[in-house]
């Protein structure tokens, strides 16, 4: 809990002006619509009784409760990637919170607050042969179209053979049939990823430095 708030006294800090022309309507209405996932555990997810849970979760609630004086002043819009700028920038909602990493392209279109978790790129796989970066260097590698982890991949696996996969689950089913070694992604969910199919490795490999902001 001290480490959220520490979090949110930096991201509030660098919300606040950004914000301060929205926040009468905000408060008018009485409550913030903020963009969420809901299928990135431990970031954002659906827990067993069909609530959102996680991170930023947390960190949307103790905005509303900063702004509005209450957590449950709020209304979480879970949205595709593909959507997490646009709602903002359509005035669909107020901010995102959604996974998003702030990269030079995107801060060409909106704002970001300082950033509140800091990501990386690595791997999972149920190869036992697969210990280190090395082991990759001739793998087939399952990534998602348009990410990050792309880039990074291709910088340290050249010989890599990447095949690019539209979800987690086409990525599992790959993994399932041997269509490939192995899938990189970032490593928080892939976190996640492990801790729901167990019989899954994540290896201890960090690619990058992926900064996640929230959309203004």
């Amino acid at each position: 809990m001290k480490n959220l708030l520490l979090i949110l006294g930096f991201l509030l800090l660098g919300i606040a002006p950004s914000f301060s022309a929205d926040l009468d309507t905000i408060i008018r209405r009485g409550k913030l619509i903020v963009a969420v996932k809901n299928n990135l555990p431990p970031l954002a997810f659906l827990d067993s009784q069909g609530n959102l849970q996680g991170l930023e979760i947390d960190i949307a609630k103790r905005l509303a409760s900063e702004i509005l004086g209450s957590d449950s002043a709020i209304i979480l819009k879970p949205v595709s990637n593909q959507e997490r700028l646009q709602v903002v920038i359509d005035d669909r909602v107020d901010l995102a919170i959604a996974r998003v990493a702030i990269t030079p392209a995107r801060q060409r279109l909106v704002d970001f607050s300082p950033f509140y978790y800091l990501d990386s790129s690595g791997f999972v796989t149920k190869n036992p042969q697969l210990q280190r970066l090395e082991d990759l260097a001739n793998s087939r590698i399952a990534v998602l179209n348009g990410s990050t982890t792309i880039a990074l991949v291709r910088s340290n696996l050249p010989n890599a053979i990447l095949r690019g996969v539209a979800s987690y689950q086409e990525a599992l089913n790959l993994l399932e049939t041997g269509e490939i070694d192995a899938f990189a992604a970032d490593n928080s969910l892939l976190t996640g990823w492990v801790q729901q199919f167990p019989n899954y490795r994540q290896l201890p490999i960090e690619l990058g430095a992926i900064a996640l902001g929230v959309v203004l």
